[in-house]
């Protein structure tokens, strides 16, 4: 039976909720959130909305049931579908990808209480600082806490009865100075429970307050003459400070909030968090996100904040974002910052996040090359307004020695890779003197020309090394042959690396570090040197055999002989009179002795 979406419209109210789709099985297939219900779901079956892809087409084709849950708020629905998405994980959600069970510093809920990292979670009334994403972050402020606070690792049952009583005695750790000895009373618990209310001040990010409360104790200590306290409180003071100004990284008035931003392509989404807390980020962390349905940034920020959020635990009333977002609720204040100690922070998380993205892309595609190789395609498309992925790329080039030696290379790409076996040269036919565009015509036109008669495919993209002019002579012939709007032409001028499309004004300029414009300077420079070695061998060529031809006794002929046998002018020189009689007679060989004798004689000097 075909499911009739018009009548669970008609159920669904215009209120701020959650929604579920299920399939004929009954199986949950999608949960999303709306601010308005009704206008959300009938969204998905509205044939003309733009948002509607073919992964969409797709969910929309299973639904066979639509239940939905009504809330106060837009942050509750918000709320609501992360908690359902984790529990239920429908097949047409976002994959949130996080296997990693983060560690976290405990301050344990007993008498002394001891410091420590875990990665388990008791609900025993202590209290929990974390998650730590870094792991040395987090050995670094435990390795911190341990040098200005001693206090005790054992797990002895320190109560006061038990301390009264004498159960325990001290222990090594007491001896080199890490401990001070509260199980046998030599250190008092309130004493203990100083160190312990700085360190969760520390924790919680409050550390000027550390600092100024260490440096009024140092004032009294040395007022007082109590040298001993002042050194070991200045050291205290010391580490504190040099961690301090490595963790503070703006104005401490900004005090706890959340900052988050996005970095994504056509599968992954990336998203970056951070907590800070009077002017300290104190918890860090990104998340990957599996698209499933094209979702936008503003979905998928909107996803990863939540998750983020009920995660840390945060009650942060700011949250700072890279954009707007559609959520409204009277206990929160959304913050997209333009300038300032904010903006700071924002570009501080985009920077991690960038970072992240790039590392992981980079894993992926050392494990999977063909992945690399489609995500640089996608990019050339999309950078240089192509219809289909280049995965075929040609590139002319031009040679000549004033006017002298004309030659035409292409060099060919196949994958965003050379494809060494493709490479062609072209001896110039039709074209006298030094005219670069003439060039360019004949060899294009040779080229495609050969492609047509020998019904060769065609590449998506051909590049032409030069500027409007080359690339007018280009389509010159390409419309001969018609086949100009078959292929993609561009040139690159190699002054400002510009872009030129025919027919258009203006150049394209692409970033400078883009990999669309890395892959194209690959191509041209391949070109150059492909063409400028044959332009080498064929001029130094030419420039023996005139050379040669002006011995007597030595004609065209044999100095294709010689040149054929002995395949440089400097072998030929070095070769001894047996040797070259291989190749010439006796009179030949003489008077080619005698000229290069003469050529290498210095000026005024008498050959023998």
């Amino acid at each position: 039976m075909k499911f009739d979406y018009r009548e669970a419209l008609k159920k669904i109210p215009p209120k701020p909720g959650v929604y579920q789709y299920w399939d004929g099985s009954g199986e949950l297939i999608y949960i999303g959130k709306a601010k308005n219900l009704k206008n959300r779901v009938s969204s998905y079956f509205n044939k003309d909305n733009y948002r509607i892809n073919s992964k969409t087409r797709v969910l929309v084709s299973k639904i066979a049931d639509i239940t939905f849950t009504i809330v106060d708020t837009e942050i509750d629905a918000w709320l609501l579908e992360n908690s359902l998405i984790k529990k239920h994980q429908p097949r047409y959600n976002v994959l949130l990808k996080d296997d990693k069970t983060y560690p976290w510093i405990v301050v344990k809920n007993e008498p002394f209480p001891r410091i420590y990292w875990t990665r388990r979670i008791i609900k025993d009334g202590s209290k929990y600082f974390g998650p730590y994403a870094s792991i040395s972050m987090m050995h670094t402020i435990l390795d911190l806490i341990k040098e200005i606070y001693p206090l005790r690792t054992c797990n002895l049952p320190l109560n006061q009865p038990n301390i009264a009583a004498g159960k325990f005695k001290v222990c090594l750790e007491y001896q080199i100075g890490n401990c001070k000895g509260p199980c046998q009373a030599y250190q008092s618990e309130e004493d203990y429970n100083q160190s312990i209310d700085s360190i969760r001040d520390i924790l919680n990010g409050k550390i000027g307050q550390v600092v100024r409360s260490l440096k009024s104790q140092l004032e009294t200590a040395s007022l007082e003459l109590n040298f001993e306290l002042a050194h070991k409180l200045k050291r205290q003071y010391d580490l504190l400070e040099k961690y301090q100004s490595k963790s503070t990284i703006v104005n401490s008035s900004i005090s706890d909030v959340d900052v988050f931003s996005i970095a994504s392509d056509e599968k992954l989404a990336f998203v970056n968090y951070l907590k800070v807390m009077n002017g300290t980020v104190i918890q860090t962390q990104t998340l990957e996100l599996k698209k499933r349905l094209d979702e936008t940034d503003e979905d998928l920020l909107s996803i990863a904040i939540s998750e983020f959020r009920t995660r840390f635990n945060s009650t942060s009333k700011e949250i700072i974002v890279p954009f707007e977002l559609e959520l409204e609720d009277s206990s929160l204040k959304f913050t997209v910052p333009k300038l300032g100690e904010k903006k700071k922070l924002l570009d501080l998380s985009q920077k991690n996040v960038s970072f992240f993205k790039r590392d992981k892309i980079e894993q992926y595609e050392k494990l999977n090359p063909e992945v690399r190789t489609e995500r640089l395609l996608n990019q050339m498309m999309k950078d240089l307004r192509l219809n289909q992925l280049p995965r075929h790329i040609e590139c002319f080039d031009n040679s000549n020695f004033q006017g002298k030696y004309p030659v035409s290379a292409i060099v060919v790409f196949k994958d965003a890779k050379p494809s060494k076996k493709d490479y062609r040269h072209f001896n110039v036919k039709t074209v006298e003197g030094p005219n670069d565009f003439a060039t360019m015509e004949e060899a294009v036109y040779r080229r495609y020309k050969r492609m047509l008669e020998e019904d060769t495919p065609l590449p998506q993209l051909v590049i032409i090394d030069g500027g409007k002019g080359q690339l007018s002579a280009a389509m010159k012939s390409l419309k001969l042959l018609g086949i100009e709007k078959k292929l993609t032409v561009i040139g690159i001028a190699k002054r400002l690396e510009e872009l030129f499309y025919p027919g258009d004004q203006y150049p394209l300029y692409l970033d400078k570090k883009s990999e669309t414009l890395r892959i194209i300077q690959q191509l041209r420079d391949e070109a150059h040197r492909f063409g400028i070695t044959f332009h080498r061998l064929k001029r130094d060529k030419g420039t023996l055999v005139t050379e040669l031809n002006n011995i007597p006794g030595i004609g065209k002929t044999t100095a294709d002989k010689l040149l054929l046998h002995f395949k440089s002018v400097k072998k030929i020189r070095e070769a001894t009179p047996e040797e070259l009689r291989s190749v010439l007679n006796k009179k030949q060989t003489e008077s080619l002795l005698s000229y290069f004798a003469a050529d290498n004689a210095e000026p005024g000097s008498d050959l023998i």
